[in-house]
């Protein structure tokens, strides 16, 4: 369930922070006030693209935040565990700037767009106005039937073997058509991979051979400059070691007569110990130090060797084990095109494993197809469509495509007796409007997200039917939460709460206001979207009749 929304800065929304009810809210005021970009800015939340226009005018930037109530053990509080983002609510939070740049939170934490739509899929659903005109798409209509299903999962797991087989299909055929195009290529490849492979690169052997070549190129220099420091110190003539050890202990006799001579002294014996074990030291490092001409040739050929073999294939060193790799992969295809028996033996068991899982999916399609009919006739006659029907009709197709084994096609007649013909051409605006919100409140129900959200989908119906709807909504309020952003009254008054947006001068700006309406302020509310620019008491008294308040 939806708890907040704060928006700063969008459209012509200055600041806004908005607390929301359970069960079923109407949002409702004059055309252009604003009712439709509150479900904008919760889109955006939600994942939807932006870009810099969503920004308010003069603004930096536009934010939005939405949170959602989290109950422990649900799909969405696994999904938030599994993605390691906190449990304890689910905050979602986008900034777009002023030079259309995007960024997004999920419970403070940095988010892809991605893993806000993932998130989206367990909090809200939002049916736009226009939503009924995809109804007249063959691929809407096939989206429809699978959400109702619960087959989406399904399908997408049979475009992916559909492609698979495609992809099987089409090598198979490749193969045939060019044999000696590929023949040449293999024989090329298979020569780059001999060489590859004899030249037997690791990056970590790599590293190590350039730090030993480094070493021993250096050797002659190092061994050098520390016979040279140790002749200074302790092996030349005169030795500084020597001497120092004789002006040490030349000090150390004196502080028996000049207490003040002792930390001179003391400072001098310590510098002293520093210079003998510094001795000490590059003697060591002299006796270890290797000069190896032989190895150093070693090193320096097989320097060379990499680094003509990274030249040869335009990439660096350290990307050598990624070109065999390739090459080996790309040798494993043309070996297996060689191969026509083996192509053919994988076109074949790709075709079976996509139409395994098309099946499964026919089955599904079947199955809803039958009770989203009847349940869509159903709300027809509750509509003012008295005797109309509605049938999903599936049309198998010999070959399969990627959406399964069959065409999806709705299928209605709004008077009976009538023959059933296709939704696209024979519904009227009016037919189209009422059908298309009927098949939004089933497809709701079979969802189990916590929020719906209807903007003006009520378009193109009143009277009767509009009170039909406003029931409908307020049925789905019984065990969600629904928003709807509604002209009709009939629909308003059926709320649970409402809310009335207006538009307001600030300044030379318009922003947007919302308003909590009590009791009172609903009969007004609701006698406004009655009567229009002059309110009577006749009118008031209708809206009190409305609302039930009499």
């Amino acid at each position: 369930m939806l708890l907040r929304l704060v928006i700063r800065d969008f459209v012509i929304v200055d600041r806004l922070e908005l607390e929301f009810a359970a069960g079923f809210g109407a949002l409702t005021g004059e055309t252009g006030a604003g009712k439709s970009i509150l479900v904008d800015a919760l889109s955006l939340a939600l994942g939807e693209r932006a870009d810099a226009s969503v920004v308010r005018n003069g603004a930096e930037k536009a934010e939005v935040s939405a949170e959602f109530a989290v109950t422990p053990g649900t799909p969405l509080a696994d999904w938030l565990a599994a993605n390691d983002f906190d449990t304890d609510a689910c905050i979602l939070r986008r900034i777009v700037d002023a030079g259309g740049r995007s960024r997004a939170y999920l419970n403070g934490a940095a988010a892809t767009l991605g893993q806000l739509r993932e998130a989206a899929d367990f909090l809200a659903d939002i049916h736009g106005q226009h939503a009924h005109h995809s109804l007249l798409r063959a691929d809407a209509q096939r989206d429809l039937l699978d959400a109702h299903a619960g087959a989406q999962a399904l399908a997408g797991e049979v475009a992916v073997a559909c492609a698979a087989w495609r992809n099987a299909c089409a090598a198979r055929q490749g193969a045939e058509k060019d044999v000696a195009a590929t023949a040449r290529e293999r024989e090329l490849l298979e020569w780059q991979v001999k060489e590859l492979a004899a030249l037997a690169f690791d990056a970590a052997e790599w590293q190590e051979t350039e730090q030993e070549q480094r070493r021993l190129s250096a050797a002659a220099s190092l061994l050098e400059a520390s016979a040279a420091a140790l002749d200074v110190l302790d092996e030349g003539e005169p030795a500084a070691l020597s001497n120092l050890q004789h002006a040490s202990a030349r000090l150390t006799e004196l502080t028996a007569y000049d207490a003040a001579l002792t930390d001179a002294a003391q400072l001098f014996d310590s510098a002293l110990i520093q210079l003998q074990e510094s001795a000490l030291a590059l003697r060591r490092y002299r006796e270890r130090l290797d000069l190896d001409p032989a190895r150093l040739s070693e090193l320096d050929a097989r320097i060379d060797a990499v680094t003509q073999m990274a030249r040869k294939h335009r990439t660096t060193p350290e990307e050598l084990s990624d070109v065999l790799a390739r090459l080996e992969a790309r040798l494993a295809e043309l070996t297996l095109a060689a191969d026509p028996a083996a192509l053919a033996l994988r076109e074949q068991q790709t075709e079976a494993a996509y139409r395994a899982l098309a099946g499964r999916l026919t089955v599904e399609r079947t199955r809803a197809a039958k009770t989203l009919g009847k349940a869509v006739s159903t709300a027809m006659q509750e509509l003012a469509m008295a005797g109309g029907r509605f049938e999903v009709a599936l049309t198998p197709l010999a070959e399969g495509a990627a959406y399964g084994l069959e065409a999806v096609e709705f299928l209605v007649t709004a008077n009976a007796g009538q023959p059933l013909r296709p939704l696209a051409k024979v519904a009227s605006g009016g037919e189209l409007s009422r059908i298309g919100l009927a098949l939004q409140v089933i497809s709701s129900q079979s969802h189990a997200v916590g929020t719906l959200i209807f903007d003006e989908v009520d378009v193109g119906i009143g009277g009767r039917v509009a009170e039909i709807v406003g029931q409908m909504l307020k049925q789905l309020g019984a065990d969600r939460q629904v928003l709807c952003v509604t002209h009709l009254p009939q629909v308003a008054a059926r709320a649970d709460w409402q809310w009335s947006i207006s538009k307001a001068m600030t300044g030379e700006s318009t922003v947007s206001r919302v308003s909590v309406l009590d009791a009172d302020s609903r009969v007004e509310e609701i006698a406004r979207m009655l009567g229009g620019v002059k309110i009577t008491d006749t009118t008031r008294q209708h809206a009190r009749e409305m609302l039930g308040r009499l």
